[in-house]
């Protein structure tokens, strides 16, 4: 950068040289080619004597072999000039040219060619050459040679100051470079140790936020990416806890209940048969809890389709009702139906069966003989909404963001003497999502619960 600058400038300064030069050389060869083709070398070294004199330079015709034939300086007649300013005119054909060359050296430099060292102690000459023309007929060169040490020794100046310009700036720029990748590679090196900790399983590390910006961002990135996987890992073990308890417990009863029976070979026959039939339950138990997971597994795995079908959801709704109400009536309960809507929609009917199912069934379950279950099924806009109160012993607030996790239970003692594998509602609340819809839950302790369930209707 520092030479391009000092070229652009170097051209700027031999700018107006030039073009002086050049306008004084192509007047005067006009002047000399009348003179040079007559032969009149009096007259044409008076005019290059005083001329040269006026320029402060000196002026030479050559011929067309590039002879000198007049010299303003009477030095060099009969000299070979070898100059690629000359060889321009005679071999190019160009009408002029310019050029700096540095005395005693063959090296030359053209106008735009200040890339090289410059060496302060040389001497410096521009040589200007113009074609002597008759009837457009080249028949010699006039060259004009003008010392420009002081153009050069002004550039010189310029370099130098230029280039301790440039270093001491380039130093100041690696300094504030070695600063600012500090303040940048600290963060990400921090970052990158986070990263290692949680490849070696750590998941509770969290990166520092600080600055602003993309940094920031990738650090704020990391800790909520952090924290997903520790809750996910531990819900994963809370899980996998969960479901060993759940498939231990009925192996454990039927464990004792089957010892009984083979370390009491004289037992009676009617409490053998009451043993049978626990263990018996025992087995459905086990059934309904690996059916479930099954069923959570599939949906996990994105398995599970949708197979739709146009049906009204008022029929699902009251058939459901229907069959659990042998059950509600054997606890005195009474459910009451209100339908103000058929809710015709596309979605899988077996499927949204079971979901108006498990949360009636739970309804029921929870809500102490001769209680009250409500369902509502009504239509807003292009969504079915179905609601199920009950008034049963209600949902601690502290409960209710878990209510929908897997193997929840608020009351895991009266859970399990109803009989529930606490994945109901998690089965419920991953169909509901397939359909694209959304269930929630509203419930104050001791005031009973509402599920809401809200479907988008499809038309087939």
């Amino acid at each position: 950068m520092a030479t391009s600058l000092i070229s652009l400038v170097g051209d700027y300064l031999f700018a107006d040289r030039r073009a002086r030069d050049q306008a004084s050389t192509e007047k005067l060869a006009v002047e000399a080619a009348p003179l040079f083709l007559q032969a009149n070398m009096n007259a044409l070294q008076v005019l290059l004597t005083e001329a040269g004199g006026e320029l402060g330079g000196r002026l030479m015709v050559l011929d067309p072999f590039a002879k000198v034939q007049a010299d303003s300086y009477s030095e060099q007649n009969g000299t070979l000039i070898e100059l690629p300013e000359v060889s321009a005119i005679l071999v190019d054909g160009k009408m002029m040219d310019y050029g700096v060359h540095q005395v005693g050296n063959a090296r030359g430099m053209t106008l735009f060619s200040f890339l090289m060292p410059i060496d302060q102690d040389a001497t410096w000459v521009g040589y200007s050459t113009a074609a002597l023309t008759v009837q457009g007929e080249v028949i010699g060169v006039l060259l004009f040679s003008s010392p420009i040490q002081d153009v050069m020794q002004r550039l010189t100046s310029l370099q130098n100051s230029m280039t301790l310009y440039f270093v001491a700036a380039a130093m100041a720029a690696m300094a504030i470079a070695l600063v600012i990748s500090r303040v940048i590679t600290k963060p990400i090196a921090t970052l990158t140790r986070g990263i290692q900790r949680m490849g070696r399983g750590d998941l509770s590390v969290r990166v520092p936020v600080r600055g602003s910006g993309e940094l920031k961002r990738l650090a704020v990135t990391f800790n909520v990416m952090s924290e997903k996987l520790e809750l996910l890992d531990k819900s994963r073990n809370q899980f996998v806890s969960n479901a060993s308890h759940e498939l231990k417990t009925p192996l454990s009863t039927m464990k004792i209940l089957l010892e009984n029976i083979i370390y009491q070979p004289e037992m009676d026959a009617e409490l053998r048969t009451e043993f049978l039939t626990d263990i018996n339950r025992e087995i459905n138990r086990l059934n309904l809890i690996i059916s479930d997971l099954l069923t959570l597994v599939s949906m996990d795995s994105k398995t599970t389709r949708l197979n739709r079908e146009t049906f009204r959801f008022a029929d699902v709704v009251s058939d459901v009702a229907h069959r659990l109400s042998v059950v509600a009536d054997k606890r005195r309960q009474d459910i009451k139906l209100q339908i103000s809507d058929s809710c015709e929609m596309y979605a899988d009917m077996a499927k949204l069966t079971q979901v108006v199912y498990n949360i009636m069934d739970n309804a029921i379950k929870y809500t102490p003989e001769g209680g009250l279950i409500r369902v509502r099924l009504v239509r807003s806009g292009r969504d079915a909404i179905l609601r199920i109160t009950d008034n049963g012993p209600g949902i601690p607030k502290e409960d209710l963001p878990h209510i929908f996790d897997r193997f929840y239970r608020v009351d895991k003692a009266r859970s399990r003497d109803t009989g529930g594998t606490g994945l109901g509602l998690s089965i419920v609340n991953q169909l509901v999502l397939m359909h694209g819809g959304s269930v929630s839950v509203q419930s104050e302790e001791g005031h009973g619960a509402t599920f809401t369930v809200e479907l988008p209707i499809h038309q087939g």
